[in-house]
């Protein structure tokens, strides 16, 4: 019998140039986590004219996304998160799930970094290449 665990996202960390970060998941929402690796492209034309399917695989760069609380009076997210995706350097992330799974990747910030005032949230993005590793 399988068994099916899942929930939050409990807790980020991310250690790049020396420093170690963590960022703290809001509780009850969606990370959507993409482990990157090769796709198949989804498109109905890639057919022959005889009736043969046509496969185009593509790289896609892992990457994991959701809300993270903000504190905006030590400004301690955004800084880190502007510093790193300033940086040439990638760091390496780890993502810690409340099911007990952790996952582990070499990327960086990407998109947006901007604060939702309401809520003392933000969407964090990250992302890399290669895949993303289950430890």
């Amino acid at each position: 019998m399988s068994n099916f665990v899942f929930g939050d996202c409990t807790e980020i960390t991310c250690n790049h140039l020396g420093n170690t970060y963590r960022f703290f998941p809001k509780a009850n929402e969606s990370f959507n986590i993409d482990k990157g690796g090769v796709r198949a492209n989804d498109d109905m034309n890639q057919i022959t004219s005889n009736g043969q399917m046509m496969s185009q695989l593509n790289r896609a760069r892992w990457a994991v996304d959701g809300p993270i609380a903000v504190d905006q009076i030590s400004d301690i997210e955004l800084s880190a998160l502007n510093t790193m995706a300033g940086s040439p350097s990638e760091g390496l992330w780890q993502f810690a799930m409340i099911s007990g799974a952790i996952y582990k990747g070499t990327g960086r910030p990407v998109g947006d970094i901007a604060t939702d005032s309401n809520a003392g949230t933000m969407t964090l993005k990250v992302s890399g290449g290669g895949v993303l590793e289950k430890i």
